[in-house]
């Protein structure tokens, strides 16, 4: 670790006690030494340790032990790091941000956790934390999604054709088994930053076996996209998965906490939820069946190329007095018959089936529309919505990540 977060630590205190009791009055400021710079930008060792006893009260407020004490410290830095250049991004572009916005903000998260903004406030400084730490990182948390909404919002275009191949690999997943997962990432491309990012992930992983909720850890320290919500990966299966971590969670009898897993990329938190064997999917369709009174294929086959959708139907058949139709709602196609099931299935959505014998004379079959019931399949709005904080989420990453290398930064 660096020496500027090993004299951090030590000034932080050894324990849960020491940390509340060892805060400075939230109306006043310690004068104490710099640890970073942040392109001419300082960061203080009070700034430091006040956000790490906020970590610490997010995560439930467990004792730590001095490595944990010593993890939320470097976690602290990091996050003040990202809060000074994404503030200072938004002094590049002007964006503003009121004392209305973070009073807001804040009295979301309390209502959110069923008190009132007053009680949330009063809460921190009882936990010796200035609330001036956590409205600082509500500006910047404000003032960065403006910034991204802004300059990407508007770019990001989800196609019909994303929408669709989304749900249908969601149709197909519930023919496989899934596993409920939520996830803790931890980016960590080199060798050296992978070490520190797994002593990092057994801290944390320490604290939720503790009884820290794993969704605000997922929150506040997770790099991936699924950090917004929690790290909520919803259902998946093992295929959706690198091979490393598909390998572990195969492997876990039920429920639980992975140990922490190193990829290329940098090292990962598993959380399995549940467990479910392959959906058994029903489709419940409307059909139009049409039948020709007089057996001849050709005339099916004609009437059949005159009809372009279902809406056509009523009209071409009664122009033909040699043909009949019928229509057929709610038929749940597992209830066809192996054949009609697999005729029914093979056909798009207005389209006709193959012709096939009926009564001693012969027919078709129209799939005038098809609702499958899949538990979970989120509506198409859902997954535009989805796809679109997914894309936000990775451009939102890899501009603070260039903010970072193109920036100026200075630990002492």
């Amino acid at each position: 670790m660096l020496r500027s977060l090993v004299a951090a630590t030590a000034l932080f205190a050894t324990s849960a006690t020491a940390i509340a009791q060892d805060a400075s009055a939230p109306g006043t400021q310690t004068i104490e030494g710099i640890v970073a710079v942040v392109n001419d930008d300082a960061i203080s060792f009070s700034d430091v340790r006040q956000r790490a006893r906020l970590l610490l009260l997010s995560l439930g407020g467990q004792q730590p032990t001095q490595e944990q004490i010593q993890q939320l410290t470097t976690q602290a830095l990091e996050q003040l790091i990202d809060e000074k250049l994404q503030l200072q991004e938004a002094a590049e572009y002007e964006v503003e941000v009121s004392d209305g916005d973070i009073a807001n903000t804040i009295e979301g998260m309390a209502r959110q956790s069923g008190i009132t903004r007053e009680e949330l406030l009063g809460s921190l400084i009882q936990s010796g934390i200035n609330p001036v730490s956590l409205e600082d990182q509500a500006r910047a948390d404000i003032a960065w999604r403006r910034i991204m909404g802004g300059l990407y919002g508007s770019r990001i275009r989800i196609s019909q054709n994303q929408i669709d191949d989304q749900l249908e690999r969601m149709r197909a997943s519930s023919q496989q088994t899934q596993y409920q997962l939520s996830e803790i990432f931890l980016f960590a491309p080199t060798e050296e930053e992978r070490a520190q990012a797994f002593t990092a992930a057994e801290s944390i992983t320490t604290q939720v076996q503790a009884g820290a909720p794993f969704e605000l850890a997922a929150e506040r320290f997770s790099s991936a996209p699924t950090a917004a919500t929690g790290g909520d990966m919803g259902w998946v299966t093992i295929e959706d998965l690198d091979e490393t971590r598909a390998s572990i969670i195969r492997e876990m009898d039920g429920p639980g906490l992975t140990a922490p897993i190193t990829t290329d990329e940098g090292v990962y938190i598993m959380l399995v939820r549940n467990k479910r064997d392959p959906a058994e999917q029903t489709s419940t369709v409307d059909l139009t069946r049409i039948t020709v009174n007089d057996g001849s294929e050709a005339a099916l086959l004609e009437a059949v190329g005159r009809i372009g959708s279902c809406a056509e139907i009523d009209s071409v058949v009664d122009a033909d007095e040699n043909l009949r139709a019928v229509a057929l709602t709610d038929v749940n196609v597992n209830e066809l018959g192996p054949e009609g099931r697999a005729m029914v299935t093979a056909t798009d959505l207005g389209r006709a089936t193959d012709i096939f014998a009926q009564s001693g004379t012969l027919a078709v079959m129209f799939v005038c529309d098809r609702r499958d019931n899949v538990d979970d399949l989120p509506t198409a709005e859902q997954i535009e919505d989805r796809l679109f904080a997914q894309q936000l989420g990775m451009i939102s990453q890899r501009s603070l990540r260039n903010l970072r290398r193109d920036a100026t930064i200075i630990r002492r």
